[in-house]
């Protein structure tokens, strides 16, 4: 049976390939924690891959704080583009596929047209750098990959906003959201997966694809939507992101077109709120 290797295991992501594999009941995935892998130790990877002769390398480990990322720019590089080069190389010497994970942070987002994966890469700040210097680096050493790009994830693993403002709902009288970025949320259980869907299919249709849910939303119009399918009453104003500086600048317009993994992939994608209610479900279930 051919071994898949899951970089970045203990991530939002990675929690979600393990969950969707349980319920698949997908087995030869190997998930590792930075711990047990870290893409940055060329010499440990080496001996992994030797061991393991993976067909597939899924890598989720990445640097993601995207504010932290423009004072740490080093340690962003050194794992959003060195660590992704490790397992390039190595995928490319033991022939192995490569699923890399990007982001929609490559764009500037400064038109209204959903974005293809021709369009013109202009990162805004240090964390979309590095991660479109990942992308890169790898058609460089191996043509076996495929490369995705999503946006907004989230889902009853780890940290991310829609727990957040799960909590925040409860805990504050009002809240202020910002609503003039525009982007689309992704259940990252979707994303695990279309990736899942990727291997057990053997496509060899290698590149670049863009993968969201459907549909676009503003950051306050998914808070009021999460707010919605919560039974939560709090309060809710719209801000401009003038009214919350934040250190990285973020796109102002980053929904992405998916027409290419949708034709050349087969891939069926819900749109965003679907996935929602099926994720605040599944956190009231568990008792969020």
């Amino acid at each position: 049976m051919s071994t898949t290797l899951v970089f970045g295991a203990s991530g939002q992501l990675g929690q979600c390939l393990a969950h969707v594999a349980r319920e698949r009941g997908t087995t030869g995935l190997l998930f590792l924690a930075e711990a047990q892998a870290n893409i940055l130790n060329p010499e440990g990877l080496a001996t992994l891959f030797a061991e393991q002769r993976p067909a597939y390398v899924i890598n989720c480990a990445a640097y993601t704080a995207v504010d932290k990322a423009e004072d740490e720019v080093d340690l962003a590089r050194r794992i959003n583009r060195d660590g992704v080069e490790n397992l390039a190389r190595l995928c490319a010497e033991h022939g192995t596929v490569l699923i890399q994970i990007s982001t929609d942070f490559v764009f500037a987002g400064a038109g209204n047209e959903p974005l293809l994966e021709t369009d013109e890469t202009a990162p805004l700040g240090i964390y979309g750098l590095t991660k479109l210097e990942g992308e890169q680096v790898i058609p460089t050493l191996t043509e076996q990959y495929f490369t995705l790009r999503t946006s907004w994830l989230y889902s009853e693993f780890a940290g991310n906003f829609v727990k957040t403002m799960q909590k925040l709902g409860r805990e504050r009288d009002e809240l202020r959201v910002i609503w003039d970025q525009v982007g689309t949320p992704t259940y990252a259980i979707d994303l695990a997966g279309v990736i899942l869907g990727l291997i057990e299919s053997r496509s060899k249709a290698y590149g670049l694809y863009h993968y969201s849910n459907e549909g676009l939303t503003s950051w306050y119009d998914f808070a009021t939507a999460i707010f919605e399918l919560s039974a939560i009453e709090v309060k809710t104003t719209p801000i401009r992101t003038a009214e919350y500086p934040t250190k990285a600048t973020r796109p102002p317009f980053s929904v992405m077109d998916k027409t290419k993994i949708k034709t050349q992939l087969g891939v069926a994608i819900p749109h965003w709120r679907e996935s929602l209610k099926t994720c605040v479900e599944r956190l009231a279930a568990a008792g969020f």
